[in-house]
């Protein structure tokens, strides 16, 4: 028994330490001073109304790392130089950084009601539209933070279960330590989730003002109906170089070029 014990912590130990290695990746922090001197610079070319500059600088750091933050910052200032498509690219993105960032979806969703098109999404069982919410509470960190508390939680409780003399002990340690179990497990699958979000990528937003979508990956394919930018798709086939097989949420699929889309 106390063997069966001793494995599942290593596993869980290991299957966290992967967690927090990809989370380092997923949300990465400016940290050197002219990096944090040039945010500043943005910040104060954002307050004077200088958002082409801001834009610059904000860009320019974001290739160092990526951070909820800084698309935050860029996405608003797209959004007041009137570019919705990029402003909306730019929320996209830090919301699938940290999705529990309300700010974030307040402003992609201001920015979303300027688009043209308005697609309803395909009805979704409770269950499954309510384990998104979950999962989208908080950030891959986040997660990951929580599984490692209720970890150390779960070998505190381990420990008076196996070694308590007393009777009372044993059953509270049992059943806190079942529950501080289970809640680190599904934070490590609700941070695998997110960590699959971050690496596949398989959304996009439309860029151009308008593009037509046909029935097969060539100009002279059937014209089925057309997106308008700031249109958020899934991208169902990725293995054309110059043409994107997508689906939108109401089901509806289609090709598009890829020169009209850029992938969140």
């Amino acid at each position: 028994m106390k063997k069966i014990l001793l494995i599942l912590c290593a596993f869980l130990s290991l299957q966290f330490s992967c967690i927090v290695n990809a989370s380092n990746a997923s949300d990465s922090l400016i940290i050197e001073n002219n990096s944090f001197m040039n945010k500043s610079m943005g910040d104060s070319s954002y307050l004077k109304n200088d958002y082409i500059s801001a834009v610059q600088i904000y860009e320019s750091l974001l290739k160092d790392g990526e951070s909820s933050e800084l698309y935050y910052n860029l996405g608003n200032s797209y959004y007041k130089m009137g570019e919705i498509a990029k402003a909306i690219l730019n929320y996209e993105r830090g919301l699938l950084l940290n999705p529990g960032d309300a700010d974030l979806r307040f402003n992609l969703n201001m920015a979303k009601s300027k688009t043209v098109d308005k697609v309803e999404d395909t009805p979704e069982i409770f269950l499954i539209s309510w384990a998104k919410s979950l999962i989208n509470l908080w950030s891959i960190n986040t997660w990951a933070i929580v599984g490692i508390i209720f970890f150390l939680f779960f070998i505190t409780c381990l420990y008076f279960f196996i070694f308590s003399k007393q009777v009372m002990i044993k059953k509270i340690g049992f059943f806190l330590g079942l529950f501080s179990l289970l809640l680190v497990i599904f934070a490590n699958i609700f941070a695998g989730v997110q960590k699959k979000r971050i690496l596949n990528r398989d959304y996009a937003i439309v860029m151009t003002p308008n593009v037509v979508v046909r029935s097969t990956p060539s100009e002279s394919g059937t014209n089925l109906f057309v997106l308008h930018e700031g249109h958020k798709i899934l991208i169902k086939d990725n293995s054309m170089k110059n043409w994107k097989e997508i689906r939108l949420n109401d089901g509806k699929v289609g090709w598009v070029p890829s020169s009209s889309i850029e992938v969140i």
